[in-house]
């Protein structure tokens, strides 16, 4: 009993220890247990809430624009297909312009782009501030508008020369017109016989810009057009309007798929919705068809 009493005997010092090992375990479980350690919750107010979401849209908002391609000066006569995807245009409009360009024609301005290609008024005011074109047209642009300029008024239709009876010489005065421009425009109108049927035909001219063209316009006119049986379109067939300008067999073709499914055409633009139609060529076109 004796050796087992000197195992468990503890001094006056070590009870005193152990007494307050026991006291500070109690406090320390109190504390854990009774501490209040909620934080305080923070409220925002609904307006507060309404201008940090702003914060974070208008940042949401410079990122995707700075992910945005970023749009640089280009001539629009060399857009490829993955550029004209990239900048909105359609499969067709792009056709448009890339046959154009196979016929060794170009594109000056942006009224030029529209009237190739066909895009809407909203994509072409959104691209043409980055069309850049080579320092010559603009430079000949800005002559052709001081020559209009200095132009006090305009000629009424019987002072204007018959577009069809003019001379190599009188074409020459015109300005932009030289000597390989007034033959080349005299060589096609007698292709015809008859000449011209309209003045839309000079656009048909080989090496004639829009600018020339206005500025033969301002003297010349076709005074005594070409006689021309023009072809009803809602029951022309294909021999017919092959004999067309600017109409092979394959437009053919497609001109009465497209008239036989719907029917038949209402007016003439409707030939625009004709799949491969070359827009730019309507005018000149519509002057060999009619709807009766």
């Amino acid at each position: 009993m004796n050796i087992f009493k000197s195992h468990i005997a503890f001094t006056k010092q070590q009870r005193y220890g152990i007494f307050l090992l026991l006291l500070t375990i109690v406090i320390l479980q109190c504390v854990y247990l009774f501490w209040n350690t909620s934080s305080e919750v923070s409220v925002f107010s609904e307006h507060e809430l309404e201008v940090f979401q702003k914060e974070v849209d208008s940042l949401k908002a410079l990122e995707i624009e700075k992910a945005k391609p970023k749009l640089f000066p280009f001539n629009p006569n060399y857009i490829t297909d993955f550029k004209g995807y990239s900048l909105g245009m359609t499969n067709e409009e792009i056709d448009k312009l890339h046959v154009y360009r196979n016929q060794n024609k170009w594109v000056n301005s942006a009224s030029d782009f529209q009237k190739v290609t066909g895009v809407s008024d909203s994509l072409l005011q959104e691209l043409s501030p980055f069309f850049k074109f080579p320092e010559w047209v603009n430079k000949k642009s800005n002559v052709t508008k001081e020559f209009q300029k200095k132009t006090t008024r305009s000629l009424t239709f019987k002072e204007k020369l018959d577009l069809n009876t003019a001379t190599a010489s009188q074409l020459e005065s015109v300005y932009g017109i030289g000597e390989k421009l007034s033959l080349r425009i005299i060589k096609f109108r007698n292709s015809f016989e008859g000449g011209f049927i309209a003045d839309v035909q000079l656009e048909d001219v080989y090496g004639l810009t829009p600018d020339v063209i206005e500025n033969i316009k301002t003297k010349f006119t076709v005074k005594t057009p070409r006689a021309v049986t023009k072809f009803d379109l809602n029951t022309v067939n294909t021999n017919d309007l092959v004999k067309i300008q600017h109409i092979d067999y394959p437009l053919a073709k497609e001109i009465l798929d497209y008239r036989t499914l719907h029917e038949s055409f209402n007016d003439l633009d409707e030939l625009l919705k004709v799949k491969g139609f070359p827009t730019e060529k309507l005018d000149i076109i519509k002057l060999y068809l009619a709807i009766n």
